[in-house]
């Protein structure tokens, strides 16, 4: 069905245009990961509004969900170079960054060459990043966040678009550990992937135990990847889109007045500024995908879980009682929601 043409002014008609085409894009890439992928429709729709809001993406689950595959077979579908760093214990920065190493040159000479690392690709998937010592972990929060890394003082760009995809497993698994606040306020999304129900998990057994999976057609290429992001960034946010995102962010903060009396002995620690931009980001996103000319409140509503989820840190009240902060980001938008209404 056509959308009505939009309103705003703030919208040019060949951005329009542009959201109609993106939205054609986003159906074809779902179909193809479709045929390699078994159900996982939500966490497809939020790895692409990451990629879109130029955010990265956490991706939380126990082994064997295909987590690793659908990374991978994201990167063939957009023509990304595309790396893969498994984190251990034992993994060093210049693992990741790379480093400078001695080169004897045609003329006999001996000179420092950089040799870059993985991290130096489109899409980088860190694979249980939750296992990497601190000087890894601050090397990419440095290139997630600067988008350049330093290696012995000089500084080199990464060139765009920049995506990090990284799987962790549950810390209760034997060997994991909480990554640091700093770090998980660094991705856009937390997504969580549960087990798949019965038919899909029998879907699975026939398509992986039989003929070797299929090769996924390119959909998109940087170039266009680059132009759609900055699309999205022009999506028109109404005002009150914007201050139902800030109240609801501001809820979150056991000290801060607008907090809810229910959520102070739950809540230690709410969510940043930064949670605020996320919301509207992945609200844009989200909208141009369903080539929407305007961000509306369903796609703030649509994304809170994602964004909010890993940003509140719960009490040890709240962990007695069984409640997270999946379940407590739930209730304030349920709550902020009536108030807008």
């Amino acid at each position: 069905m056509s959308l009505a043409a939009p309103t705003t002014p703030d919208l040019h008609a060949d951005d329009v245009a542009a959201l109609e085409r993106l939205r054609g894009v986003y159906g074809r890439l779902r179909r193809e990961l479709a045929r390699v992928i078994i159900g996982q429709e939500a966490t497809i729709e939020r790895l692409t509004v990451c990629l879109f809001a130029r955010g990265h993406a956490l991706l939380m689950g126990v082994p064997g969900l295909a987590k690793t595959l659908l990374v991978g077979k994201l990167a063939e579908c957009v023509s990304l170079r595309f790396s893969r760093i498994q984190f251990t214990p034992d993994l060093m920065p210049m693992d990741i960054t790379g480093t400078d190493i001695l080169q004897e040159t045609a003329d006999g000479r001996r000179e420092f060459h950089f040799v870059p690392g993985p991290v130096f690709a489109n899409i980088v998937l860190a694979d249980e990043i939750n296992r990497a010592p601190p000087k890894t972990q601050a090397a990419m929060l440095e290139a997630m966040q600067e988008h350049k890394v330093t290696v012995v003082g000089k500084t080199s760009r990464l060139e765009p678009p920049f995506f990090v995809l990284a799987t962790q497993n549950p810390v209760e698994q034997e060997g994991t550990y909480p990554l640091p606040e700093a770090q998980l306020d660094r991705f856009m999304f937390l997504i969580e992937l549960d087990y798949p129900a019965e038919d899909e998990e029998v879907a699975i057994a026939r398509t992986t135990t039989g003929e070797p999976p299929p090769e996924l057609d390119h959909v998109l290429t940087a170039a266009e990847i680059i132009d759609y992001q900055n699309l999205v960034r022009r999506v028109p946010v109404p005002d009150h889109i914007y201050h139902f995102a800030a109240r609801l962010v501001r809820k979150t903060r056991p000290k801060g007045d607008a907090a809810p009396e229910w959520l102070k002995p739950l809540v230690s620690w709410g969510a940043g500024p930064r949670a605020v931009q996320n919301l509207i980001l992945g609200a844009k996103a989200r909208a141009a995908l369903s080539g929407s000319y305007m961000v509306r409140l369903e796609d703030v509503e649509a994304v809170a879980a994602p964004v909010l989820t890993h940003r509140i840190i719960t009490t040890f009240a709240a962990q007695a009682e069984g409640i997270d902060a999946k379940q407590i980001v739930g209730r304030l938008v349920k709550e902020t929601v009536a108030e807008q209404a």
